[in-house]
Parts: C-alpha cells; structure tokens; sequence
C-alpha cells in the first residue's frame, strides 16, 4: 500500500507510539485522522483530531461515519494488564479494550474500507502475543488474542482486498512500561518499522531482535525459552 496520499485513521495518537504513528504518516504524505479519548491531549499539528473511545460502541459508530474516507486503520489504543489469577475486573477490562475494542474499530471500518478501494489495517501486537512477562499474563493473553485476530481478519477481509498487518514488538519507550528495567525502543523506530511493514504490504512485522528471538522460540521446547528468558530477567 502507498501511504502517500493514503487517509489514515489512529487509536492512541495522543502518546507513544500511537502519537509516533501518527506524525510519521503525516511525514509520509497521508491525511490522517489522530484520535484519543481525550482529545485535547493530542498535540500534532497537520491532523484532524477525534474523540474515541474504542470500548464505546457508539464512539467507534459515529468515527466510522466522520472518517468516512479512510483506508489505513491503525489500532494502536490499548492498555496493560494485571495477572489472570488478580483482580478479575481488570482482566476484563484488558480484555475490553486490546481485544473487543480492536474487533469493533475493525469491524466499523471494514465497510468504509471496502466503499475505499480496500487499504489495509494494521493492529499493534506485542512480543508477548508468544510469550508472558511476569505479572502481566492479562496483557499478554489479549496480546496473543489480537495477533489470532489478525490472521483470521486478514482471511475474512482479504475478498475486499485489505491488508490485514500485525506489529509485533518488545517493550517501548512508553507510559505502558514505566516500571520495567529493560531495554526500550524509541516509539519513532517502532512506527517507522509497521509503515514501513504497511508500505511492503506485510502480513507481520517483528520490530526488533528480542521479539524475534521469542518468535523463533515457538518452534522449540517451551522449557526451552523459559531458561532463556530467565536469564534475560537476570542479566
């Protein structure tokens, strides 16, 4: 898919990657639509700003109807999660938001796509769709739900001809993962790397080694990852 000239749509745009999204399709020539719950947070100049909470059915229903010229959906909007075994209400808010959320924002704009020629929807993964950080098995099991969805997605939506890309990656220089001690990218390379992705028309992108390396793991003995990944928690 050619961004240039491309109308683009972005959950999240008001921080992190979704605000790197943003700003590096607007470098590479799309018009785009940058979205939040609250709006007034997002500070980009040359976007149309939207309020969105993908959670609200009748939010996501009236962005379909005003951004009604997309064809680059970009589900970036998502929060982290506690363990499956604690509070049961934030599981299914994590729930609510990573996974019906980016469901319902495809299932919106899969028309508007359509009545557009077909374009493409990227949704933003996780290396943890293949693997658990310890205290945050919620996450990484809506993670791994979003990464399922994308490949069942990307058969339904494929007679309309749109590209269906997940974005996989480790952590990110991001409010998400304040509290973790580990190696972070910078948001920018993140992005530049599921457009790129986009542009290549790619069904996956795997940003960076670690994921690829958990990636990898998954056709080997899962003990096998697990002393790995100890080891990478203690180093």
């Amino acid at each position: 898919m050619d961004i240039s000239g491309a109308t683009a749509l972005v959950t999240g745009a008001n921080r992190g990657i979704g605000r790197s999204l943003a700003a590096q399709l607007v470098k590479r020539g799309a018009q785009v639509y940058a979205t939040a719950r609250r709006p007034e947070s997002i500070d980009l100049d040359g976007v149309e700003v939207l309020g969105l909470d993908i959670t609200d059915p009748d939010a996501v229903a009236e962005a379909a109807r005003t951004a009604h010229d997309v064809d680059l959906l970009v589900n970036n909007a998502g929060i982290g999660g506690a363990a499956l075994l604690g509070d049961l209400d934030a599981v299914h808010t994590t729930m609510e938001v990573n996974f019906w959320g980016t469901l319902s924002m495809v299932r919106a704009f899969a028309p508007v796509l359509a009545r557009n020629g077909g374009g493409a929807v990227v949704n933003i993964a996780s290396s943890a769709s293949w693997f658990v950080f310890p205290g945050s098995s919620a996450y990484a099991v809506s993670k791994a739900a979003v990464w399922s969805m994308g490949n069942a997605l990307r058969q339904e939506l494929a007679g309309q001809g749109t590209l269906v890309t997940s974005v996989h990656l480790g952590a990110a220089d991001t409010d998400m993962t304040k509290g973790y001690d580990v190696p972070k990218m910078d948001p920018a390379d993140v992005a530049d790397a599921a457009l790129d992705g986009v542009e290549a028309d790619a069904f996956e992108v795997v940003v960076d080694d670690f994921t690829r390396m958990v990636k990898a793991s998954l056709s080997r003995d899962p003990r096998d990852f697990d002393g790995q990944f100890q080891r990478f928690l203690n180093a």
